[in-house]
């Protein structure tokens, strides 16, 4: 059992900058792939951003909107995974979850997650 919390979000304006931090439990994080999702108001969960397990390589993927913007990052020592996200837009506010998949791979779909954080709210005003 994994259990996630996330940190960090907040009321900032266009073109700054947040670090969103997601703390885990459980001395097997490390294998773990771990992913960032976001859902607006009225929309649809969407991924924004994976990165596999340190032995995979740390690879990384984004959804295109977040490209150049947001970067992804995990600490195994800490048992966290990071969300920087630069040059912030009204259209990236919304409730970001981290995630965490046992698969160790970079995953893009939700389904393919197995624990799931509460969210932290994150409103960029413009």
């Amino acid at each position: 059992q994994v259990q996630l919390v996330e940190s960090g979000g907040g009321l900032v304006q266009a073109g700054g900058s947040l670090r969103l931090s997601c703390a885990a439990s459980g001395r097997t994080f490390s294998k773990y792939g771990m992913g960032w999702f976001r859902q607006a108001p009225g929309k649809e969960r969407e991924f924004v951003a994976a990165i596999s397990w340190s032995g995979g390589g740390g690879s990384t993927d984004y959804t295109d909107s977040v490209k150049g913007r947001f970067t992804i990052s995990r600490d195994d020592a800490k048992n966290t995974v990071y969300l920087q996200m630069n040059s912030l837009k009204p259209e990236d506010t919304a409730v970001y979850y981290c995630a965490a998949s046992w698969s160790g791979m970079v995953v893009t779909t939700g389904d393919e997650y197995d624990y799931w954080g509460q969210g932290t709210q994150v409103t960029v005003s413009s």
